[in-house]
């Protein structure tokens, strides 16, 4: 195969130069130029307004009509785990492309090698390529996982030309490409690792996968932001996208969907890092909820929805004397939000904190980001201040606004069901949320619209 001339593109104005320059000599931007494989000159291309040449003329495609396409459901693989199948929406799906990203050590290669093993043992031919490793390397982690007698197929390459040979030459139903960001390929002249890199080798993958049916998994870095590093648009050419979340320091982790062609957006599933590998938590609530043996002051119990999963966190507040510059610190939870609430407690319910620190951590390690948390805040922040634990069994929800009105939550019912479910008792939530029709066993529901009528109930309850 001849090696094709690689071209330096502005991505600014679209022009071009023979090598890379600081300075693009079209239009004069700087650090615009980004390596491409140049598309091979035909004697009838024409060529467009940036002066690259087209390969061929193309005939027109047929049309289709949206109302006479039959819809049909996506086949999905399990992969034997089912907190995975869960993120997943079901499974794997055949010539889909996921990305997953991670701290390094967080998991991912334990898991993805987990998910291989059991796809292959259901005779679904898996490959795990790796970039990082060697063979032996990855022998050794699958033998501490218990898995010695695996017959997952294992290739250690990073060339992408070689790697796209092997795949067309056995077609596994998957292949785990461990990591794109060690990917390079032939045709470009940058480093592994590069943005042109990352970009053209996982283009090309994403292209096999379609057109074979094989489901590609591709194992991305993180940045120091968080941010999966290499270019943006690495994320829309996937199916899926996936971050692995959780401290290194601590056994649970949170797999998180952000974006899904085949499932919801922002379901999690939820493991445990034992000594025999990753292992999924069927009542995640359990790990977030609090271990006291009597209630304390600042702790408050708020189900919070994750995708379509309700789920239990504990919502702890300590607030102490402050000194010229009381500081507000949140974990788990928007600092900046938290300043808001702090603030719509003083002016709707007379409940100041100007002169103390205000610490909010949400218990477990987990990332709540709906508003519906706003309430549960609060409440523990008042908890803390007054120096009154709230009463045992006690759950809150509820997003507030600046006026001081509690709004209500999505899938308020299913919330309600949940905290039942797991015993608990006596529940503050918006007045919408309430159940219109019949109570909820064992639940005592306390309906409010604005946050002073929320701190009465709880007073009323002490």
């Amino acid at each position: 195969m001849a090696k094709e001339k690689s071209v330096y593109v502005c991505t600014e104005c679209g022009g071009t130069s023979p090598k890379w320059l600081g300075k693009c000599p079209s239009c004069g931007a700087w650090n615009t130029l980004i390596e491409q494989v140049a598309a091979p000159a035909s004697a009838g291309g024409g060529q467009n307004r940036f002066g690259t040449q087209f390969a061929a003329l193309a005939g027109a495609s047929e049309l289709a009509v949206l109302s006479e396409i039959e819809a049909s459901d996506v086949a999905r693989t399990p992969t034997g785990l089912d907190e995975l199948d869960r993120v997943l929406g079901g499974g794997i799906v055949a010539g889909g492309v996921t990305l997953i990203g991670g701290d390094p050590g967080i998991g991912k290669s334990t898991l993805l090698l987990q998910a291989a093993d059991a796809l292959q043992n259901a005779g679904q031919l898996a490959l795990y390529v790796t970039g990082e490793e060697s063979g032996a390397q990855v022998a050794m982690r699958a033998r501490r996982l218990g898995l010695e007698r695996s017959q997952v197929q294992v290739m250690a390459e990073i060339q992408l030309e070689k790697i796209l040979a092997t795949l067309d030459a056995n077609r596994p139903a998957i292949a785990v490409i461990d990591s794109i960001q060690t990917v390079y390929s032939d045709q470009l002249t940058s480093a592994p690792g590069s943005v042109a890199q990352v970009r053209e080798c996982a283009a090309h993958l994403t292209r096999f996968a379609k057109a074979s049916g094989t489901a590609v998994v591709l194992v991305g870095h993180v940045t120091k932001e968080g941010a999966l590093a290499g270019p943006r648009v690495l994320e829309h050419m996937v199916d899926t996208v996936l971050y692995f979340e959780g401290d290194t320091h601590s056994s649970f982790r949170l797999v998180r969907a952000i974006k899904n062609r085949f499932g919801a957006v922002n379901e999690i599933g939820v493991f445990a890092m034992t000594e025999r590998g990753l292992r999924g938590v069927a009542n995640p609530s359990a790990i977030f909820l609090s271990q006291h043996s009597e209630p304390v002051p600042g702790s408050v119990v708020l189900v919070t929805l994750e995708g379509t999963r309700p789920m239990l966190v504990e919502i702890q507040a300590l607030v102490d004397d402050g000194g010229p510059s009381p500081r507000r610190l949140s974990v788990g939870l928007e600092r900046d939000r938290l300043a808001m609430l702090l603030a719509v407690l003083h002016r709707h319910a007379g409940v100041a904190c100007m002169d103390q620190d205000v610490f909010v951590n949400a218990v477990g390690g987990v990332r709540i980001t709906e508003p519906a948390a706003d309430l549960a805040v609060m409440l523990a922040i008042a908890s803390s201040l007054r120096g009154k634990p709230l009463p045992k069994g006690f759950i809150a929800f509820g997003e507030v606004g600046l006026a001081g009105e509690v709004r209500p939550a999505p899938r308020g019912q299913e919330r309600l069901k949940e905290a039942a479910k797991l015993g608990f008792s006596v529940a503050i939530v918006p007045k919408a949320n309430a159940p219109k029709k019949g109570a909820i066993e064992g639940l005592t529901i306390h309906a409010v619209e604005r946050i002073e009528q929320a701190l009465d109930a709880v007073r009323g309850l002490e």
